[in-house]
């Protein structure tokens, strides 16, 4: 009965801090903020920066994989952003004529992010 992901949350430790990230650096359209909580539209599925409610949350979240359509342009702009990278773009995955390129990095709470890309090679 799933048909998509609605919304994916993401543990913070500053709202403010972690909203700044998203927004400015990534450049995320922020859709409201509350005291605990930033939501983000990103292509159809919400995001949403959280202070934990409790101790069963305040746990690093799932790893959020951004398609990018160009890697290396997009690893270039974040780094000129000063955002710090993990590795360098690589393939991790090859299909045929497709290849699935990664770089991963963290976010201002140190939740690990990747950006992604799908390359069609000859």
């Amino acid at each position: 009965m799933i048909k998509q992901i609605g919304q994916i949350g993401v543990r913070v430790k500053d709202v403010k801090r972690a909203t700044a990230f998203y927004r400015e650096t990534l450049g995320l359209q922020q859709l409201f903020e509350t005291e605990n909580m930033s939501f983000f539209e990103c292509e159809g599925v919400r995001l949403m920066l959280t202070l934990p409610e409790n101790d069963a949350f305040d746990h690093p979240g799932s790893v959020l994989y951004f398609n990018v359509p160009d890697i290396e342009e997009a690893y270039q702009q974040f780094e000129d952003k000063g955002v710090s990278f993990l590795d360098q773009p690589h393939v991790v995955a090859k299909m045929e004529q497709t290849e699935t390129w990664m770089t991963f990095f963290r976010d201002t709470e140190g939740n690990t992010l990747a950006l992604m890309s799908e390359v069609t090679v000859s």
